[in-house]
């Protein structure tokens, strides 16, 4: 297996308001099928799919999926001023507060909200980890 990730799919209770969520982030949503929404990043697409068509894909029970796995999902910033206006926007948005921004003890600047379907995103600036030119993360900034 190579080491990369294509496709993240979330599982989400409506589309449209999933959809309309990420949106008022600022992503751009692109062409698909009836039923799923879908939003390129650099080098993977965001996938949103009804969560019962996604646990019978997976041959498991609706009420098996869904909201905070123990994983989260994270989006870094360039600097630590931008953590608390994105993580404002994504509140103004619909998410639910976990976290609000501050510094943490390696360093860093952080905040966690989660989704209007219960996933959990970080915002972070990493000084040890800057962002490319095109804004791809690299651990270590390598």
């Amino acid at each position: 297996m190579e080491q990369r990730i294509s496709l993240i799919t979330l599982a989400v209770d409506t589309i449209d308001r999933s959809a309309a969520f990420y949106t008022a982030l600022g992503w751009q949503e692109e062409q698909s099928p009836d039923g799923i929404a879908a939003f390129n990043l650099l080098g993977q697409t965001l996938g949103l799919y009804p969560k019962a068509m996604l646990a019978r894909d997976m041959g498991l029970d609706e009420t098996g999926i869904g909201g905070f796995s123990g994983i989260t999902l994270a989006h870094n910033v360039p600097a630590k001023e931008d953590v608390a206006p994105l993580y404002d926007a994504a509140l103004a948005a619909g998410a639910r507060a976990i976290k609000p921004p501050q510094d943490v003890f390696w360093g860093g600047h952080i905040a966690y909200f989660a989704d209007p379907d219960g996933h959990v995103w970080e915002i972070a600036w990493n000084p040890f980890s800057p962002l490319g030119p095109d804004g791809a993360f690299q651990w270590s900034g390598a």
